[in-house]
């Protein structure tokens, strides 16, 4: 059975013929109702697509800036000590910092912070409290994992071919699966 909504259109066009009857089409009919069903599935999956895509966005942003740094490091690739990804993690986690200290002095004494303030402020304080633990990070002392990295188009799907690893503030690294589920 035909699932979109240009297959079902297709199939009614087909069917009555090409006088151009589809919109003479009476609204109890079978093929009406055929019609607004396939528009509500292809509604609904847009809409999933697109929630889907704002929830992974953050994980994109974080893989990208590592991305950087795979990079620019020279054709030989050779592993990142942990102490270098810390400092990579670190500079990730604090990279709002002047835009929060601008958004601070531009505010007006005794008024509450903005939106776009709070915001930053908040991601940031989940950002510290997973560094904490073991932050999501590919795993940069991998040379496969590094050569994806730098060959990474920004997609979903090419994370798949990587190690992700979990580096703590303290320098301790553990295994970790693509896609991220809590602590994994």
């Amino acid at each position: 059975m035909p699932k979109s909504l240009s297959k079902v259109q297709k199939q009614i066009a087909k069917k009555r013929g090409s006088a151009g009857k589809a919109s003479a089409m009476h609204e109890n009919s079978r093929d009406h109702h055929r019609l607004q069903a396939a528009g509500v599935r292809d509604e609904k999956i847009a809409r999933i697509i697109a929630s889907r895509s704002k929830q992974n966005q953050p994980y994109l942003l974080r893989i990208a800036h590592f991305r950087g740094a795979a990079e620019a490091l020279p054709l030989p690739l050779a592993p990142i000590p942990i102490s270098d990804t810390v400092s990579l993690i670190q500079s990730y986690v604090f990279r709002d910092d002047e835009e929060l200290s601008q958004l601070k002095k531009s505010r007006r004494a005794g008024r509450p912070p903005s939106v776009r303030e709070n915001m930053l402020r908040q991601r940031r304080e989940a950002e510290e409290k997973e560094f904490e633990s073991g932050f999501y990070v590919p795993d940069m002392q991998d040379e496969m994992t590094l050569a994806r990295l730098r060959n990474w188009d920004g997609d979903w799907v090419g994370c798949n071919a990587m190690k992700f690893v979990r580096i703590s503030k303290a320098g301790e690294k553990k295994e970790s699966i693509w896609p991220p589920k809590g602590m994994s």
